[in-house]
């Protein structure tokens, strides 16, 4: 059994430049202000829509993120409407082959000290998962037939697109102190980084989060 941490990569996103360039572009078609385009005036516009929540500029930019993370926390990910995904599939992969190494791989739960009892408890109860998987498969059962017994914990992937009004929704969401610890583990550190291309965009989000990303909210420009 492999045990591993969550993580992302950001695999398709414009240059920050493109991205300030068609959102002025987008919304100075609203005020016929084409004429106004110039050095550094993109920052300022962008900064106002956003505060007064017209957020619909920002749709045509769509950002591709890999996720890599629990089965659990990829159930609530999926529930985001707005979004594409493609995900590793539990039914056509097996496993139990050569390709996996004959062994599940589970994720880190970031909750429980690897010496405490509880995370004894979940180490033993995901090599049981283990083991009841391969055994169904030894005995004739298919992947999607022996992912019956596979855990919450399970390690997945999943390709998600979204534009970038939708990116700020799901960040605001999944960041709060309420969301799951597992979702912000992943999702405060893509903010981050989100914030480190594009500032402008996501400054007020990191002036809220920004301390728990360990980092400071950028200066936006």
């Amino acid at each position: 059994m492999k045990i591993i941490d969550p993580s992302f990569t950001i695999l398709a996103c414009p240059e920050p430049e493109a991205i300030l360039g068609l959102l002025e572009a987008a919304a100075r078609t609203c005020y016929k202000s084409e004429d106004r385009m110039g050095p550094g005036t993109a920052a300022p516009l962008l900064r106002r829509i956003i505060r007064l929540g017209h957020e619909s500029v920002v749709e045509h930019i769509v950002v591709t993120v890999r996720i890599i993370c629990d089965r659990g926390v990829s159930h609530e990910l999926v529930r985001h409407r707005l979004a594409s995904f493609s995900q590793e599939s539990t039914r056509y992969a097996n496993y139990a082959g050569e390709r996996f190494g004959r062994e599940i791989t589970v994720i880190r739960p970031l909750f429980w000290a690897e010496d405490s009892e509880s995370y004894h408890l979940w180490h033993a109860a995901m090599a049981a998962c283990e083991q009841a998987y391969l055994a169904l498969i030894d005995a004739g059962a298919s992947p999607q037939e022996a992912r019956s017994v596979l855990p919450n914990s399970l390690k997945t992937e999943v390709v998600m697109t979204a534009n970038l009004r939708q990116w700020r929704h799901i960040l605001r969401l999944r960041c709060a102190p309420a969301a799951h610890p597992q979702m912000r583990q992943i999702m405060l550190p893509l903010l981050a980084e989100m914030a480190r291309r594009v500032p402008v965009l996501f400054e007020d989000l990191m002036a809220e989060y920004g301390e728990e990303t360990g980092s400071r909210p950028p200066v936006g420009g």
